[in-house]
């Protein structure tokens, strides 16, 4: 499942890679970093490389928190895979003038392949797991067991708030009160300022979301308790007598 990005990252075994071998595990961690990541610099890289050592999950948990992974020791699948992804990023943008004149895949010309690439997709791949959970994080969306329902919590989330008709449709409201986003702390950062900005007026506009809805429920059961009080309404029923 790691075949291809470690293809396109030169690793001397692509094929043979098995990730639950503890000692190619921990070479193929040491390998992203010394030869594409160079997250820390060489004098600080000892005890990532000191691969033998029982010391090594410990340091190889810190690694993880310093390149901002967010995944854990536990998930090594998806970890892997977000190294692995970490790594091409920084491979291309090193050598840009490489990859940029490469040409494009060939179009399939079997026309019974399915147009929608969502058809095939394997919600049980470390891949789609590591990009579920990437953008949950970036959106603040609760965690979730499974990857399906962050999804489409995730599709619900945009599809309410940046699609072009919810732009169109906030952007016709009356103006509200101005809200100075520097008197609301995030939470957590993004590593870019714009991106924080942006995940800060989402939160309040999911705040705002929530009181709606509590109203809602509020009206809801001021509605529920008329019908009980109605003296002509039969509990035993579930229904209104006549």
């Amino acid at each position: 499942m790691f075949r291809r990005k470690l293809t396109a990252l030169d690793y001397h075994n692509p094929n043979g890679f098995d990730c639950t071998d503890e000692t190619q595990f921990r070479n193929c961690v040491v390998w992203l970093e010394d030869q594409k990541i160079r997250h820390y610099k060489i004098e600080d890289r000892g005890n990532l490389r000191n691969i033998p050592s029982s010391e090594w999950p410990k340091a190889y948990q810190k690694y993880l928190q310093d390149v901002n992974c967010p995944f854990g020791v536990q998930e090594r699948q998806e970890a892997v895979d977000w190294l692995l992804g970490l790594a091409v990023r920084y491979e291309y943008g090193d050598n840009v003038d490489k990859y940029k004149n490469c040409p494009p895949l060939a179009a399939s010309t079997n026309s019974d392949k399915a147009a929608d690439p969502l058809v095939n997709l394997d919600s049980n791949s470390p891949e789609f797991k590591a990009g579920v959970t990437a953008l949950a994080n970036i959106l603040k969306i609760q965690r979730h067991d499974d990857y399906l329902v962050m999804l489409k919590a995730i599709r619900i989330l945009i599809q309410e708030r940046l699609s072009p008709e919810a732009i169109t449709k906030a952007s016709q409201k009356k103006e509200g009160v101005p809200v100075a986003l520097d008197k609301h702390t995030l939470g957590f950062d993004t590593g870019d300022a714009t991106l924080n900005e942006a995940a800060q007026i989402l939160r309040l506009l999911h705040i705002e979301e929530l009181r709606e809805l509590q109203t809602k429920i509020n009206e809801a059961i001021v509605a529920v308790q008329a019908i009980i009080a109605d003296p002509k309404t039969d509990h035993r029923l579930g229904k209104v007598g006549r």
